[in-house]
């Protein structure tokens, strides 16, 4: 597999706006609101209004405590860990396609992919059942192969040279020597592969409030750090030369946007398994819709991500109810398609 890089996407210089970010936003809410609706109970709208009511009056729920426990413990927590996966998936997709002046770049581009799954196999196969622990040893193992992924494609990238070219084939050699060795361990552990398959293709089933409370600093922390270097994307985008001009160093800004993306991708990869091409998805639509600058596509990226993955974790529960497909299934169904249309624009020469 290579990626050849391409020119910098045009960009238009625009302002956020107010239209803008309601827009996101009320998609965002409805997505929010119907993730909450829609699941295997039958709730209903109202009810859950009442419940809803009732905890912020003092009042009496029409729920019972079982079908509350529903709503609050299952339902909310996998909308809100949606979203901010979706989020950090989506925005960290936009700061590498700027980074490595590539549109097919996405944020398993750099081995992070490769190295959760190597992580997540072996605590499978080798680790014991642990109890009492606030996250269990999977996704802490996950979230650690996903960074010494990264980290050993970028050292590889530096050694063999200057350039994002470098770095992104570099990506590339470490992700296919790591998922090597992950089916090795699974060859000689076959008892293990129903549980490696599950969160390699992405899952929310077991989402809570647990998870939610771990992932929410790491995807603060790197979605302030891209917005914030939204400006020097763009600065970026004309070229290095340009940049250097303006007294910007373009591989210090490089790195502190690679380390920020990829904090954010190892951390959603640890808590919800590998799901594809919401990196790819959401900031080209964003590019469509708005044509932006990267002040513009960052900001709804998150806000479109968050939107995107919410919706898709809806159709995994509802498709096959009761019975639940993984959620990188149904990515992959509207990802496919849309890489498979940006890879042919980007051959024929429209970015």
């Amino acid at each position: 597999m290579s990626v050849a890089t391409t020119a910098p996407l045009p960009l238009r210089p625009t302002r956020l706006g107010v239209v803008r970010v309601a827009g996101a936003a009320v998609l965002l809410v409805a997505a929010v609101v119907a993730g909450v609706l829609v699941g295997a109970a039958d709730l209903g709208p109202a009810r859950v209004l009442g419940e809803v009511v009732a905890q912020l009056s003092g009042g009496v729920s029409p729920l019972t405590s079982q079908e509350a426990a529903i709503l609050w413990q299952i339902r909310v927590p996998r909308v809100v860990l949606a979203a901010l996966v979706g989020a950090a998936l989506a925005a960290s997709g936009a700061a590498f396609q700027s980074v490595f002046r590539n549109p097919l770049a996405d944020p398993y581009l750099l081995g992070a992919a490769a190295g959760a799954g190597l992580g997540a196999t072996l605590v499978v196969v080798a680790a014991p059942s642990v109890t009492g622990w606030l996250i269990g040893p999977l996704p802490l193992a996950a979230f650690a192969g996903a960074l010494g992924g990264v980290a050993l494609a970028w050292l590889l990238g530096r050694s063999a040279g200057p350039g994002t070219a470098s770095l992104v084939l570099a990506g590339v050699a470490v992700s296919a020597f790591l998922t090597a060795i992950q089916t090795f361990v699974q060859q000689a552990n076959t008892e293990t592969f129903r549980e490696v398959y599950s969160f390699i293709l992405g899952s929310l089933a077991t989402a809570g409030w647990g998870e939610v409370l771990v992932l929410l600093p790491y995807v603060t922390v790197a979605a302030l750090v891209l917005v914030a270097c939204a400006r020097l994307l763009d600065v970026l985008a004309v070229g290095d030369e340009e940049a250097a001009a303006l007294g910007i160093r373009p591989g210090r800004v490089r790195l502190l946007l690679v380390l920020a993306a990829s904090l954010a991708t190892a951390a959603a990869v640890a808590v919800s398994g590998l799901i594809g091409f919401v990196g790819i998805v959401v900031p080209h639509l964003v590019r469509l819709l708005v044509a932006g600058s990267y002040r513009v596509v960052l900001p709804l990226s998150l806000l479109g991500g968050a939107a995107f993955l919410v919706g898709a974790d809806i159709l995994a529960r509802t498709v096959l109810a009761p019975a639940e497909l993984p959620i990188g299934v149904v990515t992959a169904f509207t990802g496919a398609p849309f890489f498979a249309l940006v890879l042919r624009t980007t051959r024929g020469g429209a970015p």
